[in-house]
């Protein structure tokens, strides 16, 4: 779903000297599926998922979807995402209660959604953890941890940068232990410190936005970048995309089985 914050390009430049830092690790870095640059893809967050669309990579809601349609995607041999939100609480997931208002702040402009307080690893690590249990459990592969820039945005608490960088590493380091590949969501002024942590990277909006560009260490590093624009046409987009190698398409913003790949 459209995740914006403010441009991040200036913070990217202050962090390009920490290219290279270390990862979370992981003991099973060397058998975690990881998708190469260019990887064609679908996303659908809404409605009926559609088996049938001729890609090898399916994002799909975790929560939403069973273990039949994550064992039917394998069937058809496609590696399957799953979608949940890391950075605000949802009064409709069957968890909401064991979310303390302590940790829910301001909301995130989306119905039912409060952007969470990511300095309370104490509290938020046995929840994300379970999450990412349940995709474990239902075969997914991996999976995309949204609202991974809260620090950018207004969310009720003093959050910062560092508080960022703890959390989203916190997230890779439980879905490694998984066995699980984890994409770095947004979060562009950042991609210097994690791209070590993350196995890909999901982007909304960057051609935009003019931010493409801050995603090529993912490529770089044989990592893919998933990519939609929702209001740009393809034509004006996808040249870049191809050159940068992005995996690219338009989207309708409801994230339905619609798509226009590059």
């Amino acid at each position: 779903m459209i995740r914006r914050a403010a441009p991040l390009l200036a913070l990217l430049l202050v962090l390009l000297p920490f290219v290279g830092c270390a990862g979370s690790g992981g003991s099973d870095g060397g058998r975690r599926w990881r998708p190469r640059p260019g990887t064609a893809w679908q996303w659908q967050l809404s409605g009926r998922i559609d088996l049938d669309v001729d890609v090898p990579v399916y994002d799909i809601d975790g929560f939403e979807n069973s273990a039949s349609t994550v064992a039917a995607l394998h069937a058809r041999g496609r590696k399957v995402i799953c979608y949940i939100n890391a950075g605000a609480w949802e009064d409709f997931r069957p968890d909401r209660n064991a979310f303390p208002a302590s940790v829910r702040g301001r909301g995130d402009g989306w119905s039912g959604e409060r952007w969470l307080d990511i300095r309370r690893i104490d509290v938020l690590r046995p929840l994300m953890a379970k999450r990412l249990d349940m995709c474990r459990a239902k075969g997914f592969d991996a999976v995309e941890p949204d609202l991974a820039d809260a620090y950018t945005n207004r969310t009720g608490f003093p959050l910062t940068a560092a508080d960022q960088l703890a959390y989203n590493r916190m997230i890779a380091g439980l879905a490694h232990d998984r066995g699980l590949a984890v994409g770095l969501k947004n979060d562009l002024a950042q991609i210097p410190r994690l791209i070590g942590d993350f196995d890909f990277a999901v982007n909304e909006q960057c051609a935009q936005y003019g931010e493409c560009a801050a995603l090529e260490p993912f490529v770089r590093a044989d990592k893919a970048v998933f990519h939609v624009e929702y209001t740009v046409p393809t034509r004006e987009f996808c040249p870049q995309s191809r050159r940068l190698r992005l995996s690219s398409m338009a989207k309708r913003p409801a994230l339905g089985a619609w798509r226009e790949p590059c």
